[in-house]
């Protein structure tokens, strides 16, 4: 017989005598609680009533709860509209969690209604069957709206960027087939001539500055083409959206930089112990700030590290390992055992603005004379990219993790000949003479040369 193995259990699977559920909508919620019937011993009592989604009446239903001494709330994540009742909850004391409406599905076999599902909400709840998902403190939600809204604007400013690239091709001039981007000082000076009126190729050609120099005679080429009056309002129409757009972008820069400044967790100390929004980049400092830490990650910039903070936040302790962040990111393939068969499974959609930034990430680390770069080349030769660029970012994940959970640790790229380094040199000469001699080579091995 097989030895038992002891499971335990996790943090949110404890049995709640009083809890409360709210289905979720836009104006209004279908709220349950379920206490201990006292006149029944050992039987359960089910309240079921419906609370307008305002200030005021969660705020009456937030009275409540606490004077029927309730231990839980539960809502389902349905859009944004559960942010009121959240907020005002958790102001008024209760301990509140958010779950995912695909947690609560996972049992069929119910009418689908209001009441019904705020009735198995709670049900769910006091079993401890429901995992929680992750809210962040309000800092780090306040940041997040920044951030979000920052990544949207550089989406949109990309549109412009294309339409702008269309606008010359119908006016049957080819610059973008010379210049990779537009988004360069030569091509906005090119641009700003045609608009102008300046219409000689060659004189609009010798406004490149840099590298564009040597390409003068291919721009003049180029820019044969017939640009009319219309052409060069839409072009201004558009460079003016594209203006706009960057001046907002860099005012939210600033502003999630002064954000982040605020919050004691991201600040850094000084090796005198003095910390600070200023502290932490002297000589010797023991504890850099949170940016500068994940700053320093391959293919990281400031932007990317800040839009980490908002997404994943500061306080590490909340996941506990980072298996369980990874987890919480999707960013690993689920485990599914049957008998002797293991395979894994699909990944999920996790959060979409954590997994963009970590693509994008991976993504120029894979183009790094790095250790993460080499992690890129070596899966993909076997798994290909997108596999490759997945796992790259599930380590940069870790990494980050770690970073965060330590406040004096500090990033050191192992070099990308680490797997080199770490070889077993014995099963790879063993390897090798196998190969050899199924060949029908005879191998002698001589003394092994000096490292």
């Amino acid at each position: 017989m097989e030895e038992p193995q002891e499971v335990q259990d996790e943090e949110y699977e404890q049995v709640w005598e009083r809890v409360a559920a709210v289905d979720v909508a836009k104006a209004s919620g279908v709220v349950c609680t379920r206490v201990p019937d006292e006149d029944r011993p050992g039987r359960r009592r089910t309240r079921v009533w419906t609370v307008t989604a305002t200030m005021n009446g969660v705020t009456e239903l937030a009275d409540h709860l606490r004077c029927q001494g309730i231990q839980i709330v539960t809502l389902e994540s349905t859009s944004d509209y559960w942010r009121v009742w959240w907020v005002v909850l958790e102001a008024a004391g209760l301990r509140v969690q958010l779950v995912n409406a695909r947690s609560v599905k996972n049992v069929p076999g119910r009418a689908k209604t209001d009441k019904k599902d705020a009735v198995w909400l709670a049900k769910l709840t006091e079993r401890g069957l429901l995992p929680p998902s992750f809210v962040p403190p309000p800092q780090i939600r306040r940041l997040r709206e920044f951030t979000r809204l920052r990544a949207d604007l550089v989406h949109e400013r990309s549109r412009y960027w294309a339409r702008l690239e269309k606008l010359p091709e119908r006016a049957l001039i080819k610059i973008s087939a010379v210049a990779s981007t537009l988004d360069t000082d030569s091509c906005r000076a090119m641009i700003e001539a045609l608009i102008a009126g300046e219409r000689n190729p060659e004189v609009i050609a010798d406004l490149a500055i840099g590298r564009m120099r040597p390409k003068r005679a291919a721009l003049a080429e180029a820019l044969h083409g017939d640009w009319q009056p219309h052409h060069g309002e839409l072009a201004r129409i558009l460079l003016g959206q594209i203006d706009a757009l960057t001046a907002q972008i860099d005012a939210l820069t600033a502003r999630v930089s002064e954000l982040i400044a605020q919050i004691p967790a991201a600040q850094g100390v000084d090796a005198d112990g003095v910390t600070g929004p200023q502290a932490g980049y002297g000589p010797g400092a023991p504890v850099l700030p949170a940016v500068a830490r994940l700053d320093e990650i391959t293919g990281r910039g400031v932007i990317a590290a800040q839009a980490v903070i908002a997404e994943a936040g500061l306080d590490m302790t909340v996941f506990g390992t980072p298996g369980r962040l990874v987890s919480r990111a999707k960013r690993c393939p689920r485990t599914r055992q049957s008998g002797k068969k293991t395979t894994g499974g699909k990944t999920g959609k996790g959060n979409p603005w954590l997994n963009g930034i970590l693509g994008e990430i991976a993504a120029s680390a894979s183009r790094t004379d790095t250790f993460l770069g080499e992690r890129y080349r070596r899966i993909a030769r076997r798994r290909g990219k997108r596999k490759a660029l997945a796992a790259v970012a599930r380590s940069i994940l870790v990494i980050i993790f770690c970073l965060l959970a330590d406040r004096q640790a500090r990033f050191r790229d192992l070099g990308p000949d680490w797997y080199d380094r770490c070889i077993d040199k014995h099963r790879k000469t063993r390897n090798l003479i196998r190969q050899l001699e199924a060949l029908s080579h005879t191998v002698t091995l001589g003394t092994p040369a000096a490292a």
